[in-house]
C-alpha cells in the first residue's frame, strides 16, 4: 500500500492541537493536574476519526478496513510522537521545575524519572491512538451482512 500524505498531515494537526491545549494549561496553571489530560484523548480521538473519515472519501470505492486502520493508527502514532518530543523539550529545557511539581515525590526517588515520564506519555498516546483507530474503525468498515427477508 503507498503511505498518502493525509494521515502524516492530520497527525501533525493533531500533534499542534495538543500542544496547543498543553501550552494553554501551562498558562492557566493547570497543566500539573492530570484530570485534564483527558481531554488529550478527546483531541486524538478528533484528529483519528477525521483522518478515517477523510481518508475513505479520499479512496472511494478502493477504501477497505487495513487500509483505515492503517490511517488511523498512522495518525495517531505521528501525532504521539510529535507531541511526546515536544514534552521533553517542554519539560527539561522550557521549565525545568514542571516534572518536579508534577511529582514532587517521585521526582527525589528515582534518578531515571525523566525517562519514566516520557516513556509514559509515549505509551499512552500509542495505546490511546490504537484503541480508537479499532472503536472508530467499527463506523467505517463495509458490512457484509445481509438482512433477510422474512417470507
Amino acid at each position: 500500500m503507498k503511505l498518502h500524505p493525509l494521515p502524516i498531515r492530520f497527525g501533525i494537526a493533531t500533534a499542534g492541537s495538543l500542544i496547543a491545549y498543553f501550552l494553554i494549561l501551562s498558562l492557566l496553571g493547570l497543566h500539573t493536574n492530570p484530570l485534564f489530560s483527558i481531554f488529550n484523548g478527546v483531541i486524538t480521538g478528533f484528529g483519528i476519526y477525521e483522518s478515517i473519515k477523510y481518508f475513505k472519501i479520499e479512496q472511494g470505492s478502493n477504501f477497505g478496513y487495513g487500509m483505515g486502520f492503517s490511517a488511523g493508527v498512522v495518525t495517531g502514532f505521528v501525532a504521539t510522537l510529535i507531541f511526546t518530543i515536544f514534552f521533553a523539550l517542554y519539560s527539561t529545557e522550557l521549565n525545568t521545575a514542571f516534572l518536579q511539581e508534577l511529582s514532587p515525590t517521585w521526582y527525589d526517588r528515582y534518578a531515571s524519572f525523566q525517562a519514566i515520564v516520557f516513556f509514559t506519555v509515549a505509551i499512552m498516546g500509542f495505546a490511546t491512538s490504537l484503541v480508537l483507530t479499532l472503536a472508530f474503525m467499527q463506523l467505517f468498515k463495509s458490512s457484509n451482512n445481509q438482512r433477510k427477508k422474512s417470507v
